[in-house]
């Protein structure tokens, strides 16, 4: 199995029906006794976003296809879209949801080749596809880095000049990398390499999502104490800082770099913590969505979820300190199932990765098993219930 969340392998489990009971501050975990609950959205905390609703009348929203290209490495048309579409990242741009997806064929010696594809909404539920891949390896200087295994799990924020900064993971069939690109148009890409340089340029790494804040509709790099921060990692949760959103330095300590956020025994995170979609600056602090992984059968995990279920969760990080962990969720908001969560590429997942403020609401789009990808919905500001689903 290709693994592509995480560095751990995930486990393909039998499809069916499973019980998801919400957990009630029971167990261990980061803490702030000073943080109230959120009495529109039991078991959830007043920083939380959410309650996020899962849009069962479109989703999913968007599925694998019969696009062709021709790849400029194999000189060849190829369907780059036919096997599996997942973790997209997503802003909003001349008015329409933009939404970049990872997209997979079946082609090359690691079950597929990923590229990232481009669709277009005006309403965030339904899509258009462009016909080819916006980005993609190719025969450039990175190539060893990104062939045959591809381009991987997109995070986007804005510049202040207008720029687009993308992270993304490059994968050549053994080692996963942190890799970073920007645009001025989405379409038309300048790949700047690793994210991380030195003695850390070769060992895996993934999931880069850089601090914003909400201008509009535009989610903008947001500078604290004078510097970009970067939030990366699928283990543990680790941090980098940038004076240029190009250019970036982990925090670390003796060559190590320095753990702000670990899993939990007995949580749905017990396992592994890797970063959702950018972190969003917000009046209680920084708020990240994340993904957790349960631990297997006979660990420490959390024995209301299935052994290696991806749920979704949210942290809480100082305003004025990236590094300092406040609270985190004390359950997840998200979890696979539905069957098409549940049963896939890989099983069992639902993998936040891109979110949009839009038409008064904050979309929250996720990969759906590794083959699909679905959207929540969360009104800001709206209690939970006046909120219904429109499915």
């Amino acid at each position: 199995m290709r693994y592509t969340c995480c560095t751990h392998p995930r486990i393909g489990l039998a499809t069916g029906l499973f019980l998801v009971l919400i957990l009630a501050n029971s167990c261990g975990g980061a803490k702030n006794q000073g943080v109230e609950s959120n009495s529109d959205w039991p078991g959830h905390k007043s920083w939380e976003m959410g309650p996020f609703i899962k849009q069962h009348a479109v989703n999913p929203v968007l599925s694998a296809g019969d696009l062709q290209f021709v790849c400029p490495i194999l000189q060849q048309p190829v369907k780059w879209e036919e096997k599996d579409v997942f973790n997209p990242a997503a802003l909003v741009r001349e008015g329409v949801v933009n939404l970049l997806y990872r997209a997979e064929d079946f082609l090359g010696s690691n079950n597929g080749t990923s590229r990232i594809g481009l669709a277009i909404s005006e309403d965030g539920l339904n899509f258009e596809k462009l016909p080819e891949p916006v980005f993609y390896p190719e025969n450039d200087s990175l190539k060893p880095l990104e062939w045959d295994g591809g381009v991987e799990d997109p995070r986007i924020v804005e510049s202040q000049d207008g720029r687009y900064i993308m992270t993304y993971t490059s994968y050549d069939g053994k080692v996963a990398r942190l890799m970073l690109a920007s645009s001025p148009d989405l379409k038309n890409w300048t790949k700047h390499g690793r994210v991380l340089q030195g003695t850390h340029k070769d060992t895996w790494s993934k999931a880069g999502a850089i601090v914003a804040e909400q201008d509009g509709d535009r989610i903008l790099a947001k500078k604290i104490r004078g510097k970009f921060w970067m939030y990366f990692g699928d283990t543990d949760l680790f941090l980098a800082h940038s004076e240029d959103l190009v250019h970036w330095q982990p925090l670390e300590k003796n060559g190590v770099l320095q753990s702000v956020m670990k899993p939990r025994p007995g949580f749905f995170d017990s396992r592994l913590v890797e970063s959702g979609p950018y972190a969003l600056l917000r009046e209680e602090g920084i708020v990240l969505l994340y993904n957790g992984m349960n631990l297997g059968e006979g660990q420490a995990r959390d024995p209301s979820l299935a052994p290696g279920a991806y749920s979704a969760g949210q942290a809480l990080f100082a305003a004025d300190d990236p590094s300092k962990l406040i609270d985190r969720s004390e359950t997840y908001f998200l979890t696979p199932e539905e069957p098409y969560e549940i049963a896939g590429q890989v099983n069992l997942v639902c993998f936040v990765e891109g979110m949009v403020p839009y038409q008064g609401k904050w979309f929250l789009y996720y990969g759906t098993a590794d083959s699909k990808i679905a959207v929540a919905v969360f009104e800001d500001g709206v209690p939970a219930w006046k909120k219904s689903n429109p499915g």
